[in-house]
């Protein structure tokens, strides 16, 4: 059985930055060029100066998460608003991957997210960060949703410059990245990684096997016809061609049965009263999900704790952890789902994707209009 255990933990404040951009850029060059966990006194200096600039995200994705949570409960009262800051393995793979970026380039060390109902839901809120004045600069924008990546990958980004005032002018340029998304494009992404813990495999990075990848990118398509919206490139745009695809990846890799017998194994223990902010480790090895609880004002404990939780893990383990902020314990199960292997939304997505429930797919020239 999965155990998952609830610790408190003390402290306040906000990290501020500690360091010149320069010298951020040249530890993150560093970093690229090591193995993960990093072990050198060479790397852990760059580890320093890394885990503070991230850290220094925390006042300002906080207030992105604010307007982003006031913006969205008027569109739908029980959207789900949630926010983290990027795990130091999955910084390290970018960098690894694009050598030449600059660490103060990335643009999702922070990010937050509101999950919604609805397609026309996500619309509105873009629609509104788009029209209504706001202090921070819009750097960035990618439409996943209208043009859907091709491992099939859906959402709306935003990526925001944060711009302060007085004492908060610490944090200027720091950015920040809005993801958009309905339930089932949540669904889709968190099964991903789910299924990659369950498989050890980066499905979440385009690696793996093969058939997984293809499985994701089809169910891809069929979320997107369910939603009425373009689908993944390179799937089938005739149905029955899309469903029997599905039919024929899902018998041979016993989708059905990998996501049950997950979802049957894990038990929740425990609640978390007047908690903001959650740090989690999921050792998968040992089946054992570990929650500590941090209240609002106790954000640089907070990701200390995350900080030195990364700091121990050993070079072969294959534990994830993770600093995330939801409303309450209950919310943190919704919002991430996949740090709970939980993937029920996603296995009822799959069953009718076999039956062929879904109206017919939208041609491909619709995409390639839009664009």
């Amino acid at each position: 059985m999965w155990c998952i255990v609830l610790l408190w933990s003390d402290s306040v404040a906000w990290a501020d930055p500690k360091y010149e951009r320069k010298d951020v850029d040249r530890a993150g060059s560093r970093l690229a060029h090591l193995e993960y966990p990093v072990t050198t006194s060479d790397g852990l200096d760059a580890l320093t100066v890394l885990n503070n600039w991230r850290s220094s995200h925390a006042y300002p994705l906080n207030t992105f998460q604010i307007t982003l949570r006031t913006k969205a409960r008027k569109i739908e009262r029980d959207v789900i608003v949630a926010q983290r800051v990027k795990r130091l393995e999955s910084i390290h793979a970018k960098l690894s991957r694009q050598p030449s970026m600059r660490m103060t380039q990335m643009q999702d060390i922070a990010g937050c997210r509101a999950v919604f109902k609805r397609m026309a839901s996500v619309k509105t809120l873009i629609k509104k960060y788009k029209t209504s004045s706001f202090d921070h600069k819009l750097r960035n924008e990618k439409d996943y949703i209208t043009f859907p990546k091709k491992d099939g990958y859906r959402c709306h980004h935003m990526v925001y410059s944060y711009k302060g005032n007085g004492p908060t002018e610490v944090y200027d340029g720091l950015q920040v990245e809005v993801q958009i998304r309905t339930q089932m494009q949540h669904a889709w992404a968190t099964a991903v990684e789910a299924v990659g813990i369950f498989t050890k495999q980066a499905l979440k990075s385009n690696q793996g096997d093969q058939d997984w990848l293809r499985f994701f990118a089809l169910m891809g398509s069929a979320i997107a016809a369910m939603e009425a919206c373009n689908p993944v490139p390179n799937t089938p745009t005739d149905k029955d061609d899309l469903v029997n695809e599905i039919r024929a990846l899902a018998a041979k890799l016993r989708v059905q049965n990998t996501l049950s017998v997950y979802n049957t194994t894990i038990q929740f223990i425990g609640s978390a009263k007047d908690a903001k902010y959650f740090v989690l480790s999921l050792d998968p090895t040992t089946q054992k999900i570990t929650v500590w609880r941090f209240k609002a004002l106790q954000s640089e404990a907070a990701n200390q704790k995350y900080t030195d939780l990364e700091g121990a893990l050993l070079e072969d383990a294959k534990t994830q952890i993770v600093l995330v902020s939801v409303d309450n314990v209950n919310a943190l199960r919704r919002a991430y789902p996949n740090y709970f292997l939980d993937t029920n939304l996603f296995s009822s997505l799959v069953a009718r994707a076999l039956k062929g429930d879904f109206p017919n797919p939208l041609p491909h020239s619709v995409v390639d209009d839009a664009a």
